[in-house]
């Protein structure tokens, strides 16, 4: 809902109380719950963990509650910087006629994150550097130069991107699990002609353990699970291939905070693997929480580069308002 329809819908459940009705609301938006809740009930793992008073409590002790850990550690511990040669690297690449224009790298080990404010090209970057935009310039994997550009094209290079869409370009939500987990990877379900029925089952079911898809069945449709359920199927889907680059647009857009640490410990997890993520957010603090390096993007080019103490959301703001870099460290800003 946009902010004028969340305001209208929390005047309407007021007038309910105001009536005397009881409410349940459900929500995994925090500020919701802070404005309209008297009493709040925390769940996890489907289990009761308890209830209170809402006067008093912060958002920060309700998110802390549902995930079972005090947010400082929401985010996995900043990684030592790498030197390696980069895995890829973008040069002039133009997209839109030149609307989007930018050049980039990112090395292995690395959580390269892209900021900037709605509109300022970064999910249009992306989308012409996979084909999906028309584009020109050169990239290249390990020195490599990949041509055609193509999704199909990118993955047998190593490198895949998850949509920021997960419901309309990234999963056919009519369709089980084992079909959207495998979609990108049919050569490794079929030796010869047929599919081989077996081996996609073994496959969405190790993915169902290893990122922890939580479903009552595994014969569900896509579109019966969660969000957070959702976005980490898709991202088991473009990890079926063992790609040594993944681009993740906006990878915890509607889903809850027990979710988001998940996520954020599967990226983590895959950097350490000697792979490369790019992370494309509008949440400050998750791009200022998972980034080894942060480019900002105000009109369809990059504007500044951030690096470990610079890596703050007052620059991250400054930068994408501005169109210029501002640096103060941690303890300044």
């Amino acid at each position: 809902l946009a902010n004028d329809e969340v305001a209208a819908l929390l005047a309407v459940v007021r007038g309910l109380r105001e009536a005397r009705a009881a409410v349940l609301y459900i929500s995994h938006r925090l500020d919701e719950v802070e404005a309209l809740a008297d009493r709040v009930t925390v769940l996890r793992d489907g289990r009761m963990i308890g209830t209170w008073p809402a006067k008093g409590m912060s958002q920060r002790e309700m998110a802390e509650l549902m995930v079972g850990r005090k947010l400082d550690m929401l985010y996995p511990p900043k990684r030592p910087p790498v030197s390696a040669e980069p895995l890829l690297v973008v040069e002039d690449l133009s997209v839109d006629h030149g609307a989007v224009q930018a050049s980039l790298s990112v090395r292995p080990g690395e959580v390269l994150g892209i900021g900037g404010m709605i509109g300022s090209g970064r999910t249009e970057l992306f989308e012409g550097l996979m084909g999906l935009r028309p584009a020109q310039g050169r990239a290249l994997m390990r020195g490599t130069a990949v041509a055609p550009r193509s999704v199909t094209g990118w993955q047998a290079a190593g490198l895949v991107y998850l949509t920021e869409d997960r419901k309309g370009k990234g999963l056919l939500l009519e369709e089980s699990l084992a079909v959207n987990l495998t979609l990108q990877a049919l050569d490794l379900m079929h030796p010869g002609l047929r599919l081989d029925h077996r081996r996609e089952a073994a496959a969405r079911d190790k993915a169902v353990g290893d990122y922890d898809i939580r479903v009552r069945s595994v014969s569900l449709d896509a579109g019966q699970l969660s969000g957070g359920n959702q976005q980490k199927l898709l991202l088991a889907k473009v990890m079926l291939t063992d790609p040594s680059v993944v681009i993740i647009d906006e990878p915890t857009r509607g889903i809850d905070i027990g979710n988001k640490g998940q996520i954020y410990d599967f990226i983590d997890k895959l950097v350490r693997a000697g792979k490369a993520c790019i992370v494309i957010s509008s949440e400050l603090p998750e791009l200022v929480g998972l980034s080894d390096r942060v480019l900002v993007m105000r009109g369809g080019r990059l504007v500044a580069e951030l690096r470990g103490d610079e890596i703050t959301e007052q620059n991250v703001v400054y930068a994408a308002t501005s169109g210029e870099a501002r640096m103060t460290t941690g303890e300044e800003a």
